[in-house]
């Protein structure tokens, strides 16, 4: 065989090795990624890095969430979602805040049960329902339920 095919075949082995390592990597999540790259070059994101991807895997670490389910016509729901947006922003890596509006996403009370809006619903880090709450719950309530659930809250994310 000639120095010219063993080239070419070399050649075409690296291409194919290349990728199938771009593909591998294409499908990693985006975001995850972006943010590992975005961490060695801010030091404000670093401490967010550290609070919200495991260093060891380089993946989403799981949190404990606290999921309200209302509407945004009902009148308590609306006097929650100031406080939950906070707790959503000064607690980002303690623990994950998310909010739906039953009356949009029907199903959604439907699949957890739902017998009068607002709800709260505490979940561990695993998913396990904790608590449950109906009606108002103020930001101090939500706080102190955390605690009695053994989540380290501790000062306020930054």
């Amino acid at each position: 065989m000639s120095n010219t095919w063993k080239v070419l075949i070399v050649a075409v082995l690296i291409a194919a090795a290349a990728t199938v390592l771009f593909f591998k990597e294409t499908k990693k999540s985006p975001s995850v990624n972006q943010e590992v790259k975005d961490t060695v070059k801010s030091p404000a994101l670093q401490d967010k890095h550290k609070r919200d991807v495991d260093i060891s895997t380089d993946k989403p670490k799981q949190l404990p969430r606290l999921l309200d389910l209302g509407a945004d016509k009902c009148i308590p729901c609306k006097m929650m979602a100031p406080i939950l947006e906070d707790l959503k922003k000064e607690y980002a890596g303690t623990f994950r805040v998310e909010l739906i509006d039953v009356w949009k996403n029907p199903d959604a009370g439907k699949k957890y049960g739902i017998r009068l809006i607002p709800t709260q619903l505490f979940f561990d880090a695993a998913g396990k329902e904790l608590f449950r709450h109906e009606g108002f719950y103020s930001r101090e309530d939500i706080l102190a339920k955390w605690k009695e659930l053994s989540v380290d809250i501790g000062k306020t994310q930054e």
